[in-house]
């Protein structure tokens, strides 16, 4: 294991460390407007949702670590305290990337990104109408965490205004995370893509207590064919399948069905019960590790 103190490398390294391990993280593509009412527009993935009520955004424009000097945003927000949060999919990935360039101060993003103006309802920075999800919002603090290149500047926003595109929304006008198709920012130049086989659910444990891992059967939990993952799977039911329930699932022939279908000899029935898992058949797969 690479063991690395902050302080004895560089900002540059340490912050390289920071980008390639905490992600995908969300952008939050922000609009807003100097004293002159010149609108500026830039992207920011320090950035995330922290309360609900009342409604908060957070996001960071960090000084540069090259010269020390603030960022446009920073600027306009300590001006002017408002900003337009736009989320930022697949579709315009390129065109926000675009807008990151540090064009001269006055200078319009959304005309050198291609991007179409559309008036806020309740704040005076411009709203970017090829965003599915665009949060006008009130910047309620700025938080300093430093004057050195680096140092990061919490903007703290209160949401007064949700806007969303209809065809990112299912029947009942909630946001639909495969049409949505979000993106994320990644360590260098990569970016994630929130779509089609990268999504999958996970089932919280909010009105259910699970067992736990340590409750598991040692035979179960040291399995060398189990992962971690399957383990916190088996951990979250409530009880495990009765003796009763494991002798008539062995009785009905299907276990050596399910059985005869894997490749492997060692360890088959943690085999087969880790495909079940994969296709969220908890409660076969604990016969299937119990009956064996």
């Amino acid at each position: 294991m690479l063991t690395v103190d902050p302080k004895e490398v560089s900002i540059a390294k340490f912050h390289s460390i920071l980008l390639g391990a905490v992600g995908p993280r969300p952008i939050a593509f922000a609009s807003t407007i100097d004293e002159d009412g010149r609108p500026n527009l830039s992207p920011f993935s320090f950035f995330n949702a922290f309360s609900a009520n009342p409604p908060v955004l957070v996001f960071s424009p960090a000084r540069r670590v090259r010269d020390n000097t603030t960022k446009h945003t920073l600027d306009n927000v300590l001006r002017v305290p408002e900003v337009v949060i736009n989320v930022v999919n697949y579709e315009m990935v390129q065109q926000m990337s675009l807008a990151s360039t540090e064009y001269p101060e006055g200078v319009n993003e959304f005309e050198k990104a291609g991007f179409t103006q559309l008036a806020s309802e309740k704040v005076r920075p411009f709203r970017v109408k090829e965003s599915p999800v665009q949060f006008e919002c009130i910047v309620k603090e700025v938080i300093s965490l430093g004057d050195e290149g680096g140092a990061g500047n919490l903007i703290i926003c209160e949401v007064v205004m949700a806007h969303m595109h209809a065809d990112v929304l299912n029947e009942q006008n909630q946001i639909d995370q495969q049409k949505i198709d979000l993106v994320g920012r990644m360590g260098g130049n990569w970016y994630s893509r929130a779509h089609g086989a990268a999504l999958f659910e996970v089932e919280k444990p909010l009105t259910t207590l699970g067992i736990g891992v340590d409750a598991l059967p040692e035979h179960i939990r040291y399995s060398p064919v189990l992962t971690g993952n399957n383990l916190g799977q088996l951990g979250n039911v409530e009880h495990i399948p009765s003796e009763l329930e494991c002798h008539e699932f062995k009785n009905s022939g299907e276990l050596e069905l399910l059985l005869a279908q894997v490749t492997e000899s060692d360890f088959a029935s943690h085999r087969l019960a880790q495909q079940l898992l994969a296709q969220g058949e908890i409660q076969k797969a604990w016969k299937v590790l119990l009956a064996s």
